[in-house]
């Protein structure tokens, strides 16, 4: 493989996670001009080294969010003005007045307060699958877990929770064929999405609520509450990275401790590894393959001119596989620490806001899962996701012996 093969656009993805190229994008182009056609013309710069990844998501008055989005085709004019709603859209200051909103809902505090509840949600999950024997294991473990918590914080009923998880699979996953939709069944879905959002949004007027969605009606920002547009945006990011990151991030972590199998007999035999183990997941299995930055004037990064209006895509997969920063970065090790890992994004203003609670739920549905299903094993080959945003696994099957539910 040379140069001239690379491909980083959503055929590559759907069946593997190209180490091979970000390999050879770190040893021989660091920061590489990816040419592109159509839509996503004229191309980008693919950012593969940890130190460099770190060096744009830092620098956000450089390489800004705001001006163009963060994804890799730029949007409509229409498009990116509801796109600057969103936190991960925004560029300081005021993407730190919008945050400080909802960081309440996702303090340590909070999130401490919410972990007996989520490990009782992990055996609900375990005790309705654990008697079958084979199941998808997205459909019915990694999926609810997300679903369940990011729907009671957003105050989501429990019988419309399928219902938005339906929605936020449509509108990203309208570009993969495993969901048979299309840009437009997107559109649709977002749009019902915001109308059903309106709703909750009329009812918390009235009726505030113990509920992050409560806390962003009330709110004030520069002495002015939140539209209407800004509302559905906040409610719809929350919606699809609560459920549709953190699925991903406990499909990965299964996928490798059954790949593993001598570390998850190692895990297993010593609870005292769960907190690294998380982290070693988290690395080898980052759910969002990249964001997109433009560059905000002429710059230099590790030796590459770039211009001003260029496009700069930082990987974070290939981040936390960079021979530099990581010993053997190809041997899954429960005990690796320190993991500097950038899954949750590579520091400053846009580290993600709900790293602590995905970490809570990824330990608690996966130890329920190994500790009470321990020979659980993939049956085939994982259908992955056709995207080049989102690491995602669409169905992975796996059996074990069945288990008698718990007591509880």
């Amino acid at each position: 493989m040379d140069l001239r093969d690379v491909d980083l656009m959503e055929d590559t993805w759907s069946t593997r996670v190209p180490h091979d190229t970000f390999a050879l994008l770190r040893r021989e182009a660091p920061v590489f001009w990816h040419d592109l056609e159509g839509e996503k013309a004229p191309g980008f710069w693919a950012v593969t080294r940890h130190a460099d990844v770190r060096t744009v998501s830092r620098d956000t008055a450089t390489y800004s969010s705001e001006a163009m989005g963060t994804f890799i085709a730029d949007p409509t004019p229409e498009g990116l003005a509801l796109m600057r709603m969103t936190l991960l859209n925004m560029d300081p200051p005021r993407h730190n007045r919008y945050r400080r909103l909802v960081n309440r809902g996702f303090t340590p505090r909070m999130i401490r307060m919410l972990q007996d509840q989520i490990e009782a949600r992990a055996r609900s999950i375990v005790d309705a699958v654990c008697e079958k024997g084979e199941i998808d294991l997205v459909a019915e473990v990694s999926a609810e877990m997300p679903a369940q918590v990011i729907c009671d914080m957003l105050g989501v009923p429990g019988e419309d929770r399928g219902q938005i998880v339906e929605w936020t699979n449509t509108m990203v996953g309208f570009d993969d064929p495993y969901w048979r939709n299309t840009p437009e069944a997107g559109e649709l879905a977002a749009a019902q999405i915001y109308a059903y959002c309106d709703t909750l949004v009329e009812q918390r007027r009235t009726d505030p609520r113990d509920d992050i969605l409560s806390v962003l009606v009330h709110a004030e920002v520069d002495g002015e509450r939140l539209t209407h547009d800004e509302l559905d945006m906040f409610f719809v990011v929350l919606a699809v990275a609560g459920n549709e990151t953190t699925r991903n991030l406990i499909t990965h972590s299964v996928q490798a401790l059954v790949e593993h199998p001598g570390a998850r007999d190692e895990l297993l035999a010593d609870p005292d590894l769960w907190d690294t183990a998380v982290e070693e997941c988290l690395r080898w299995g980052a759910s969002i393959h990249n964001f997109r930055r433009t560059a905000t004037c002429d710059t230099v990064l590790n030796g590459q001119q770039i211009k001003a209006g260029d496009k700069v895509v930082v990987y974070y997969l290939s981040a936390n596989f960079d021979e530099d920063v990581f010993e053997d970065p190809f041997a899954f090790d429960v005990r690796r620490d320190p993991n500097d890992h950038v899954t949750f994004g590579g520091g400053g203003e846009h580290y993600c806001l709900g790293a602590n609670l995905a970490r809570v739920e990824i330990k608690a549905m996966v130890r329920e899962l190994f500790t009470r299903l321990p020979d659980i094993e993939v049956v085939g080959e994982p259908l992955r996701m056709r995207s080049d945003f989102i690491n995602g696994t669409n169905r992975m099957d796996v059996r074990f012996t069945p288990q008698p539910a718990s007591a509880s």
